[in-house]
């Protein structure tokens, strides 16, 4: 079953991207040029928190960006709809902000915050660049014959100078579903999570199954309930750079309501009813709030909340 919803267009950190131009990655001397067009916008990254602007959006530089810090790493994003071209500055872990041509423009802040301040088009583009920006960081050793690998492709490649692999941004597909039964659903939280706060169970896809054999295999892990794949619907995706994995949304019908919470994936669950979802949404629930808006798990919830079946 497909959701009548099933476009992911308005999803946060997801929605309104640009042309990322991916035929510019291999032109060394186009992306040198764009860089140092006068209407180019750069962001910057360091240790993986965007810099944001005192007014809480992104602060975005010209051709001056590449006088902050020599040495960053460059990423190339695309092209907006102008056709300007648009590029990411992951700044090295020794950058001081204070000391730097940069001071008083704005800080660096904690990603999750961060988006809840930004446009959507910011919120995709800083995502982007924190996925590939952390990529980089934990992928600089070629995993075939451990020699230090070099940055190419704009940013979006590794390749081995010794053996000649070539890397690329890895994506981990993460299921993250809501279990149904009649005019129920089922929610589940962490321990380290706030307390109050329940939300959608989730878990990575494994190799060699599907994405409904995983959604349905994880509910039986950690909550004891039994799915039929066959029944799973997709309703939409959202990229998560945390570090870097694609969370599909998805609902799927239970079997039976008897639950046994696995202790080392969640603290516990519970059945709430559809009124009681459509409160924890509204924030009027006594005792349960939903994930913020900028979570698919919050978006999962609401499609489900909102039907009358």
């Amino acid at each position: 079953m497909v959701s009548q919803n099933n476009n992911s267009d308005f999803i946060p950190l997801g929605s309104r991207p640009i042309d990322r131009a991916g035929h510019h990655r291999s032109d060394p001397a186009w992306l040198d040029t764009a860089f140092a067009r006068d209407d180019v916008l750069v962001l910057l990254v360091h240790k993986g928190l965007p810099l944001l602007a005192p007014d809480g959006g992104l602060v975005w530089l010209g051709p001056e960006a590449a006088k902050v810090a020599p040495d960053a790493r460059r990423l190339f994003l695309g092209l907006d709809k102008q056709g300007t071209p648009v590029f990411a500055l992951g700044l090295p872990d020794g950058f001081e902000l204070e000391s730097s041509l940069i001071a008083g423009t704005g800080e660096f802040t904690d990603f999750r915050m961060a988006v809840t301040r930004l446009a959507e088009l910011e919120a995709n583009l800083a995502s982007t660049a924190r996925s590939i920006f952390e990529w980089h960081v934990s992928h600089r050793f070629c995993a075939r014959c451990g020699a230090e690998s070099e940055v190419t492709e704009a940013g979006w490649k590794r390749i081995c100078p010794e053996c000649r692999a070539e890397h690329f941004p890895r994506t981990d597909p993460v299921a993250i579903m809501l279990a149904t039964r009649g005019d129920k659903c089922l929610l589940g939280r962490q321990k380290a999570w706030p307390a109050g706060m329940w939300s959608c169970l989730a878990g990575f896809i494994e190799p060699g199954e599907t994405l409904e054999q995983g959604a349905a295999r994880e509910l039986h892990e950690e909550a004891g309930l039994i799915c039929h794949p066959a029944n799973a619907e997709y309703l939409f995706c959202q990229p998560w750079p945390f570090p870097s994995s694609l969370m599909i949304g998805m609902l799927l019908p239970a079997e039976n309501e008897d639950i046994t919470v696995d202790p080392h994936e969640l603290e516990a669950a519970q059945w709430v009813s559809r009124t009681e979802a459509r409160e924890i949404l509204a924030g009027e629930h006594a005792e349960i709030f939903a994930p913020p808006p900028f979570a698919v798990a919050h978006h999962i919830l609401k499609e489900w909340a909102e039907r009358e079946d």
